[in-house]
């Protein structure tokens, strides 16, 4: 830092010596405006003037630009760490010690330590800061631009090929089909969300001090409690999924809500048992059991970390709720193009020829694109359009669903900014409880026992809504992915690694949109009579032949 200072100054007093340079080595520019000899100024002394100090300005801008936005970026985070370890009482604002020294004024998860959970502060989310920026803005309208392009294409084809203009949509029909079971579905995990572990929490709470055996009445809860997690919320949606034989979309609303469901209702017991413990060891006359329009309103809030109270915004803004629904239906629509125009031909065609080595190869760098597209408006739609409305409907204040992944360097910084609604709960109620039950240790056990089920949550996902196991992603993510966060760590600081992280991002997107795809089309067109449960785990792309 003291050095770019250095240099910044240095190039400032260079610039301010030189026009005296000039004077001295009888440069007629001063003079001549100064005092011309027809009484008017020289045009092109001035422009040539003009031009100069333009150039100069234009090469101190960067420079200028940087230091300033560094500066300013240390003193508002400094200015959020501090006013937030005022509120020592507050719910939403956890109290954690300033860090202290000029190097350490960065705290790059903005996290209290880990006996004080998470920080919730009112403040936009990135996208929504940088689309004030005409710059940015221009590749979200690029972005518009090439669905245009998507759409046209489809229907000028379409056009060529029929005759007539065809406006159907098989596939996004397809996709949500009986979309009517799946909401019936998140509807009796909602009400049984609501109910079962809010008054499980609300009786233990108010028995636990008046009974004789606290242990057995803790241990008597805790088992119904992980009975309805497993067993309700575990079981239940997946049974509805296979046994209705609900389409892939249909299928993804019931899993993933499953999953949210299970986690929410694990914070809830988990941020409020320490609580009730603590007010029985103060032996406090008052049990502290939330409401349940606090628990009712965690239910909706894009957060999977509970608090009595969030900070709010003042009002909602009906327009902003209603471009990021649009947003989201133009991202459906835009996946719909990339598979119809970018997908669909190649891997209805694919398994015309043997599975070899070349077929595979093809297939992963042709999927490299449409992969990267779905990555792209996955994030898009979800993480920020999806997350923003809601929190925008309940005037939910903190945003901060995700960071600047893309500038990551390292995969370590990489899975610490995609998704930091979950790899907060990750972190708070999974890797934090693991140090704590074995008092510290094993930091690496621990960091391996997250990425296992992380993984095999992912792969679950997968084999559910796509009704077949194909375990591509957990080698990838299990294997590969943790063995990028121990190599590529954060260390790594050189704008290289940003490449190379890109590379391997896409590459892997490829893979995992060939493998599967392929897989897919195998078993709609070699499908078995009668398939057994081994049937549901062999690969079919490896073996399965067809032709048109």
């Amino acid at each position: 830092m003291v050095g770019k200072e250095m240099s910044l100054r240095n190039r400032l007093s260079k610039s301010s010596e030189k026009p005296e340079e000039e004077e001295d080595q009888g440069n007629p520019t001063k003079e001549s405006l100064e005092a011309p000899s027809n009484g008017r100024v020289d045009i092109k002394q001035l422009i040539a003037k003009k031009i100069q100090l333009t150039a100069e300005a234009e090469e101190l801008k960067p420079f200028f630009m940087k230091e300033v936005g560094t500066h300013f970026d240390d003193f508002v985070t400094n200015l959020i760490e501090k006013s937030a370890s005022l509120d020592n009482g507050g719910c939403a604002l956890t109290s954690f010690s300033v860090l202290e020294g000029e190097k350490k004024h960065r705290a790059k998860d903005f996290r209290a330590p880990p006996e004080h959970g998470k920080i919730f502060v009112i403040r936009q989310s990135l996208l929504d800061e940088l689309f004030e920026v005409d710059h940015i803005r221009t590749i979200y309208h690029m972005f518009i631009a090439l669905l245009i392009l998507f759409i046209l294409s489809t229907l000028v084809v379409d056009y060529i090929d029929e005759g007539r203009l065809v406006l159907e949509f098989s596939v996004m029909s397809y996709a949500f089909g009986k979309l009517p079971i799946a909401l019936w579905t998140w509807c009796a995990m909602f009400l049984s969300t609501l109910s079962l572990p809010y008054f499980l929490f609300q009786h233990w709470a108010r028995g636990y001090s008046k009974s004789s055996h606290p242990v057995i009445h803790s241990l008597l809860h805790g088992l119904l409690f992980m009975v309805f997690q497993i067993g309700v919320l575990g079981f239940g949606p997946t049974y509805v999924v296979l046994a209705y034989t609900l389409a892939p979309a249909s299928r993804c609303i019931v899993v993933f809500e499953q999953i949210r469901f299970v986690m929410k209702a694990h914070s809830f017991v988990r941020e409020n048992v320490p609580r009730v413990l603590k007010s029985a060891k103060e032996k406090s006359s008052t049990v502290p059991v939330p409401t349940v329009n606090q628990y009712l309103y965690f239910l909706f809030a894009p957060t999977l970390i509970y608090r009595d109270n969030y900070p709010r915004t003042p009002t909602i803004r009906w327009g902003y709720v209603a471009m990021q629904f649009a947003q989201i239906f133009g991202c459906l629509f835009y996946m719909y193009y990339i598979f119809e125009r970018l997908c669909a031909p190649l891997f209805r065609n694919i398994k015309q020829e043997p599975f070899s080595a070349r077929v595979l190869v093809l297939c992963v760098f042709n999927s490299i694109l449409p992969g990267v597209l779905v990555l792209l408006l996955t994030f898009f739609a979800f993480l920020h359009c999806w997350l923003n409305a809601f929190a925008e409907m309940l005037r939910f204040g903190d945003r901060m669903f995700y960071k600047d992944w893309w500038n990551s360097t390292s995969y370590s910084n990489y899975y610490r900014t995609w998704n930091v609604v979950v790899h907060d709960w990750l972190y708070y109620y999974a890797y934090q409880d693991f140090l704590w039950f074995f008092t510290k240790r094993f930091r690496s056990a621990a960091m391996l026992a997250v990425f296992a089920v992380s993984a095999v949550v992912h792969e679950y996902v997968l084999a559910v809504c796509l009704s077949f196991f194909y375990p591509v992603l957990f080698v990838l993510f299990m294997f590969f992915g943790m063995a990028f966060n121990f190599i590529v760590n954060d260390s790594r600081k050189r704008p290289i690694w940003n490449v190379m992280m890109w590379t391997s991002l896409f590459a892997g997107n490829g893979v995992l949109l060939c493998f599967y795809s392929q897989e897919w089309y195998a078993r709609q067109h070699c499908p078995l009579k009668n398939p057994t449960l081994l049937d549901y785990i062999r690969p079919r792309s490896w073996t399965c032949r067809y032709v048109f």
